[in-house]
């Protein structure tokens, strides 16, 4: 019950100090001119958001960083070496994203740093994590638990982990496209491994990465209050590369790489919709989809924004459920 006292505690300060920082924060990003550039490619209903203020993921950024403080200051959670991890990952991708939306600002266009410089940032951060997640006694090995397999990948489990680490990011990126699409999922994904990490007691601090889980899901529904629909700031590649690259790495140090799949299968399926469309535009000159990422090609279909949200929202759930059980239970 203590874990579960810890939990509610997390989510609640993480809420509150979420929404008072949203409060704050939006009018400074607004006299900033911090707002985001539309593409011409999208719907007419996205016209009416230019402007709108982007590089809102510091709102559950710092409300993460500071809920954290408070409860180590009141002796309710302990800096283990795995939790260093997960921060060090969090804040790291957070700084990447801000790089990119602060120089898309300055610039004002929607580029920031090119896709070379930013994956480059993203692989010396993984390499990073790789080595002190070996350090600590990481095992570089894949396990499938309900089928008893495990395969152990040597080195190999370096290339694998950087690839999901850089591809888990951008996913949440690519999702990142409508009215609280990607904070609503995320906020779904980590309550789901915030309860699969309390289940995962060989993991060396699995309570405090919990603990984290459900300080970011408190911290995204407050800052749902200013991004749903319509949205009064945008969270930028400073949230949606944090959110993701995070996720991954709880979902590493819980040896529930596999269930990742399950669990964040929107962003998943977002992603992969963006990758069918390209290869085939570029092998046999036809699109599969109207627009991609999919959520574009609902918009093309004529679905209002706040219904998609809703089908993809129910969606998540129902695989973050499914995740629980095939994670914890089965």
């Amino acid at each position: 019950m203590l874990i579960l006292a810890k939990a509610v505690l997390a989510l609640m300060i993480g809420f509150i100090l979420s929404t008072f920082i949203g409060f704050i924060l939006i009018p400074i990003l607004k006299r900033m001119k911090a707002g985001q550039r539309i593409s011409v490619y999208l719907a007419d209903s996205h016209k009416n958001k230019a402007g709108t203020p982007t590089m809102g993921g510091l709102i559950f950024i710092l409300s993460t960083v500071i809920t954290m403080i408070v409860l180590y200051a009141m002796g309710k959670l302990e800096f283990s070496y795995n939790l260093l991890i997960v921060v060090f990952v969090f804040v790291s991708y957070a700084c990447i994203g801000f790089i990119d939306d602060y120089i898309s600002l300055k610039n004002k266009k929607n580029a920031g740093l090119t896709e070379m410089q930013k994956l480059l940032l993203q692989i010396v951060i993984a390499l990073v994590f790789f080595f002190l997640y070996m350090k600590g006694g990481g095992d570089p090995t894949l396990e499938i638990y309900t089928l008893n397999i495990k395969i152990d990948m040597g080195w190999l489990y370096g290339f694998f982990l950087l690839f999901i680490l850089v591809g888990g990011s951008n996913a949440v990126n690519l999702t990142d496209g409508l009215d609280g699409l990607a904070a609503g999922l995320s906020a779904i994904a980590f309550l789901s491994f915030g309860l699969i990490a309390w289940g995962a007691d060989w993991t060396a601090g699995y309570q405090e990465i919990a603990i984290l889980c459900f300080i970011l899901v408190g911290s995204l529904l407050g800052f749902l209050i200013y991004n749903s629909h319509p949205a009064k700031v945008f969270m930028g590649d400073t949230g949606s590369l944090a959110l993701g690259a995070t996720l991954v790495t709880i979902a590493v140090l819980t040896d529930h790489e596999l269930t990742l799949v399950g669990v964040a299968g929107v962003f998943v399926i977002e992603t992969l919709s963006a990758i069918i469309q390209i290869i085939s535009v570029k092998f046999f000159k036809k699109k599969v989809f109207l627009m991609t990422p999919l959520h574009h090609h609902f918009e093309k279909l004529g679905w209002s924004e706040p219904d998609i949200v809703k089908l993809f929202w129910v969606v998540g759930f129902i695989l973050g459920m499914a995740g629980i059980a095939f994670g914890v239970w089965i």
